[in-house]
């Protein structure tokens, strides 16, 4: 990848990543041609915070498709890993992600500097009295409506259904990283869902470059410097090598 002069002298990067970051690990992306919502409209209504607390049946229905959705199996692919070698380097680098799967974590990210801004799939949580128990044990009971061991409440893996606000203070710390960074690149979004998406025009208008590596087109396009369509297993890895090779003395 031949890079302009915005890659040089770059000491700041966050990086938003959505699910098309995660599909080379085999998790399917949602809004893709062979995405979970377009494969099956139906599965969108199971991930409506208000049906979910509501009705018996969604939580069903949820419960029984979760174990495809949450990729237990999945293993970090080559962009996870070439963004934990970045911020290796010595670079300041935060990762804000949209994702439930903590991939990033898993190849090397650090735990502190990775947002997850719609939750994550390892817990979950009572809606009644807040206790979180790993999904995994909840799986393992093999419930098809599981209820909170401790109240008897309502169950949901902590992460942020539709209709359900973010959470206010992290969201104003992935602001803050965004207004901060130098160099704001996406990855695999498709920047439709705010806020989270809002995060590039809050970097951009605090003077970062904004660059786009999505296969789709994007809203959020005409504001960045580049545009990149490349695979996301091909342009991540490549843009993280040339950032370390720009920017020698970091390690």
């Amino acid at each position: 990848m031949d890079l302009p002069d915005w890659a040089r002298g770059v000491s700041r990067i966050a990086v938003l990543t959505g699910a098309g970051i995660s599909t080379d690990s085999g998790i399917p992306d949602y809004r893709g041609a062979n995405g979970v919502w377009t494969k099956n409209p139906e599965l969108l209504g199971l991930f409506n915070r208000k049906a979910f607390l509501a009705e018996a049946d969604v939580r069903r229905r949820f419960w029984a498709a979760l174990s495809v959705l949450e990729g237990r199996d999945a293993e970090p692919n080559a962009a996870h890993l070439a963004l934990a070698r970045l911020e290796s380097t010595g670079l300041s680098l935060r990762v804000l992600t949209q994702n439930v799967d903590g991939l990033h974590q898993r190849a090397g990210s650090t735990q502190r500097k990775v947002l997850e801004l719609h939750g994550s799939m390892a817990t979950t949580t009572c809606t009644r009295c807040a206790a979180r128990t790993p999904t995994e044990e909840v799986l393992h009971r093999g419930e098809d409506d599981p209820a909170c061991a401790s109240c008897g409440g309502i169950l949901q893996p902590s992460i942020v259904l539709f209709g359900q606000f973010l959470d206010q203070d992290l969201l104003g710390k992935a602001a803050n990283i965004a207004r901060v960074a130098q160099l704001f690149v996406a990855i695999g979004s498709s920047l439709l869902v705010e806020p989270a998406a809002g995060l590039c025009r809050v970097a951009v208008e605090a003077g970062a470059t904004l660059v786009i590596i999505n296969r789709d087109p994007t809203p959020y396009d005409d504001l960045a410097t580049e545009v990149i369509r490349e695979p996301i297993g091909v342009a991540v890895p490549a843009l993280c090598a040339a950032l370390t090779a720009l920017n020698p003395g970091t390690n």
